[in-house]
């Protein structure tokens, strides 16, 4: 224990914390998002870690200065400068109708194969700008080109605040919920991604879903992918049992060599969690699949391998057919992914391959 929390006092240490710089102009590849929030907002109308009961829609414009780095978001810390820095141009509030309106008009602009949304939810200690500003870096350099929509629920952005942030991730479940019924309204198909505690929201808003409308999840659920998941992994088996028929596909990336799951599994007193499992035969009759992207891993991005790694988000940009690979049919396609490939009952464990990496 003395260990845990001298790990912990080490992350609280870290570097000052990612904030909004507000910059109205040109400069930078502009990426436009939208998102719904269960944050409460300050005085100066910025969102912060506490509470809201309503959840609040809108759009947020970023732009990626033209010396970005793969893998990196490059924070002002001096004189913001749009060659060299992330930055907001705007934001705009939405009420829930021009919201959802505004989902129809982005999904009409992409060609018919294009017109599913991603839902990206982020993880445990993350300010509004760390979670938003992530998957900007994630969508700009991997050209994903759906519509991009993000929830930020609302995590205290402290990593002495585990336990807010539990209690935070279980009150967003109902804005989460709202969130997904007014895409689904729009007519988008949902491909929802969950990094660390928000793959645990998205099990837990769909456990939910599933006792009171479980076809809505047939309908309008594509697929599903939890990256450095932190669940508890007998938590996992429960809410997968309970929702029923899990979407396809459903990834897992995992990786052992995460340490940021390592200390969260000591804290609750567990051997690992569903991020950095050992045995994949714990989800033997699950039709999952798990990506071991442990081989990519590095001391600076051992929780975010597949947001973060240059060399992996480069091999995920680089394969034409991934949206084959992982398919409905996923014993004919996965071989498509470079690494070698186990099949344990339901659940399918690729271990991907550093090498093939361009």
């Amino acid at each position: 224990m003395r260990r845990v929390l001298f790990l912990v006092l080490l992350l609280a240490a870290c570097a000052p914390r990612g904030m909004i710089t507000y910059l109205p102009g040109d400069g930078g590849t502009l990426l436009s998002f939208l998102v719904g929030t269960t944050r409460g907002f300050n005085e100066e109308g910025r969102p912060n870690a506490e509470r809201h009961q309503q959840i609040r829609f809108g759009r947020i414009d970023i732009s990626i200065p033209d010396a970005h780095e793969v893998g990196k978001i490059e924070w002002p810390r001096g004189n913001p400068d749009p060659d060299q820095h992330f930055l907001t141009r705007d934001f705009a509030e939405y009420d829930t109708r021009r919201f959802r309106d505004q989902v129809r008009r982005e999904m009409a602009k992409r060609s018919p194969q294009h017109r599913g949304v991603a839902l990206f939810v982020h993880g445990y200690n993350n300010t509004f700008a760390e979670g938003m500003y992530r998957f900007a870096q994630v969508v700009h350099d991997t050209g994903m080109p759906e519509v991009a929509v993000h929830y930020s629920w609302p995590s205290a952005g402290n990593p002495l605040g585990y336990g807010y942030d539990r209690d935070s991730m279980l009150f967003a479940r109902d804005g989460m919920e709202q969130m997904m019924g007014e895409i689904a309204a729009a007519g988008g198909k949902i491909t929802l991604v969950g990094h660390s505690m928000g793959s645990l929201l998205i099990m837990e808003t769909l456990r939910q879903i599933a006792i009171r409308d479980r076809g809505f999840i047939d309908r309008h659920i594509e697929g599903v992918i939890l990256i450095s998941p932190d669940v508890d992994i007998e938590l996992f088996r429960q809410q997968a049992l309970r929702i029923g028929e899990l979407p396809q596909p459903f990834v897992i990336f995992s990786s052992s060599q995460d340490k940021i799951l390592r200390l969260s599994a000591a804290l609750t007193g567990r051997r690992d969690r569903l991020g950095n499992i050992e045995d994949v035969r714990e989800l033997a009759d699950l039709k999952v699949t798990v990506l071991d992207v442990s081989a990519f891993t590095d001391a600076e991005s051992s929780h975010n391998t597949a947001l973060a790694s240059p060399s992996f988000l480069r091999l995920m940009g680089s394969i034409p057919v991934l949206d084959q690979a992982f398919s409905r049919d996923r014993a004919a396609n996965i071989g498509l992914l470079p690494g070698t490939v186990l099949v344990v009952q339901n659940v399918t464990n690729v271990v991907i391959a550093p090498g093939a990496a361009p």
